[in-house]
């Protein structure tokens, strides 16, 4: 008995899933300005992220430490440092 009851419920979450997938797609699909306007927000957010990180935030432990191990203990240093 419980496991068809199992069985019943994880048919259910994945009729679920299915459902609000295709909500979403069909949504995107009808969308005229929204999708230009999405694509917009795509492209910003690759810049965000992608392209300002190489520029302005360098890797500060790649540069200063030459192995795994000298990054974690300096890690740990920073993490359970007590200020003064």
């Amino acid at each position: 008995m419980r496991k068809n009851t199992q069985h019943t419920i994880t048919i259910m979450i994945t009729t679920t899933i299915k459902n609000i997938l295709s909500f979403y797609i069909e949504g995107f699909k009808n969308m005229g300005l929204g999708k230009s306007l999405w694509q917009i927000i795509a492209i910003k957010l690759f810049i965000m992220f992608a392209v300002l990180k190489i520029f302005f935030f360098p890797n500060i432990l790649e540069e200063n430490f030459s192995n795994d191990q000298q990054r974690g203990d300096y890690i740990l240093q920073q993490l359970t440092k007590k200020d003064n």
